[in-house]
């Protein structure tokens, strides 16, 4: 049956997130589609059309990814700041 409290559901999630790590062997490999699959995301923005040489578009792709994540950190610093204040 599955939790229906949401605090014990996060629990269940947290030790089976934990059981899967620690049967895992190579956490690298085990990440990689992921990994492919986000920076694919970012490969698009920067290059709809695929007309970029593979090595520009990968830097350009880095500069999407890195400025995606500081917007994160913004929106997160200003909900923060206005859960604070």
């Amino acid at each position: 049956m599955p939790a229906t409290d949401p605090r014990e559901a996060s629990l269940i999630a947290r030790a089976a997130a934990h059981h899967r790590w620690a049967r895992c062997t190579d956490r690298v490999a085990a990440t990689a589609p992921a990994r492919a699959a986000s920076m694919g995301r970012f490969d698009r923005i920067v290059d709809p059309t695929g007309q970029l040489a593979p090595a520009e578009r990968a830097r350009r792709a880095e500069n999407a990814k890195r400025a995606y994540f500081i917007e994160l950190a913004l929106k997160s610093a200003r909900a923060r700041r206005k859960t604070t204040s």
